[in-house]
């Protein structure tokens, strides 16, 4: 039995939560999940986005399921999901983006992995006013070390998983220094892997690439605020943030997360759409090796989407998130 930290979150998070854990029951999975809370509703509750009690567990268990988090735009608190990644140093942030059965999108051939830097850039939150109102400035900084970790750490996925090219992506063009570190890691860290096929790309370029050519792309790695907007795109290709799982990973624990927000104008009403939620648990149980009961509950996903009365509204469904569950946990005999 595996002990499994999990943060409802806010909004729909606690609906797509029993979602999961229903399903993860009716399969057996063996993960004992000991329940914590944080962002905006344990802000509220306990005047702390992180309470000390969440931290404590994620520290002792070192792998949690986190649903989805509000924050607030401007003031107030910093970003709790951040702050989990910083602190824990979960420097990999991997988003894959599958075409799905029975999915309506633009494309049907898209199989593709984003690696995301998850603790430095420009997301390190080192911002100042130079004449407060008319004149900001924020600090990105990228390392060899960070750099190295997370190429590499696409290259063993690689190599793990059977993929056969690496995309580097950067605007090394323009920022010479920080993208330009980035390229240089990339390449050298290439050289270690002849087996793997290597390119890189200017960040633009790949933009317009992956809207055209999306088949064409296997993993691609890059920095923090480009590995954000690129993986949504990503997600935009098979039908949208519903549809794509997240974890967030570093040498000593892993955290696993949908990529969508909390949408509180739909939370309490039963409409929102778990299969993001769902395909995140399916990776939190990859990596503790029960392969065989994620496989089980990826294909009993795929057997309801086949049934468009018991999906959500979202993915042209007649149903609601507590009917596409309780299908998924049918389909699984």
């Amino acid at each position: 039995m595996h002990d499994v930290v999990l943060i409802p979150g806010d909004g729909i998070g606690p609906e797509i939560t029993q979602a999961v854990t229903s399903i993860f029951q009716e399969a057996g999975a063996p993960v004992n999940w000991i329940r914590c809370s944080a962002g905006l509703g344990a802000f509220e509750e306990q005047g702390n986005p992180l309470p000390d009690e969440t931290l404590d567990a994620f520290e002792r268990y070192r792998i949690a399921l986190k649903g989805p988090l509000t924050t607030p735009v401007g003031a107030g608190f910093r970003s709790v999901n951040v702050e989990l990644r910083k602190r824990f140093q979960l420097y990999s942030n991997i988003r894959p983006a599958k075409t799905l059965p029975n999915i309506q999108s633009r494309f049907d051939n898209v199989d593709l992995v984003m690696f995301r830097e998850n603790t430095e850039g420009l997301y390190i939150g080192k911002e100042r006013w130079i004449e407060e109102g008319r004149h900001a400035e924020s600090i990105a900084v990228v390392t060899r070390d960070a750099s190295e970790r997370v190429i590499r750490a696409a290259f063993e996925y690689a190599r793990a998983n059977g993929r056969r090219k690496i995309t580097l992506v950067h605007k090394a063009n323009i920022l010479k220094y920080t993208s330009g570190l980035f390229r240089e890691v990339g390449a050298e860290v290439a050289d270690d892997y002849p087996d793997i096929t290597y390119e890189d790309l200017i960040v633009d370029n790949m933009a317009m690439q992956m809207v055209m050519y999306p088949e064409r792309y296997d993993i691609i790695v890059t920095t923090n605020l480009f590995g954000d907007i690129l993986s949504d795109l990503a997600s935009g290709l098979i039908g949208g943030l519903g549809l794509t799982g997240a974890a967030n990973i570093g040498d000593d624990a892993a955290m696993f997360e949908a990529v969508h927000g909390s949408a509180p104008d739909i939370a309490g009403q039963n409409k929102a759409n778990p299969i993001a939620f769902l395909l995140s648990s399916l990776m939190l149980l990859h990596h503790l090796k029960e392969d065989d009961t994620a496989d089980k509950i990826r294909q009993s996903i795929y057997t309801t989407l086949a049934d468009k009365t018991v999906c959500t509204p979202d993915i042209g469904g007649a149903g609601t998130t507590s009917t596409f569950a309780e299908a998924v946990c049918k389909n699984l005999s």
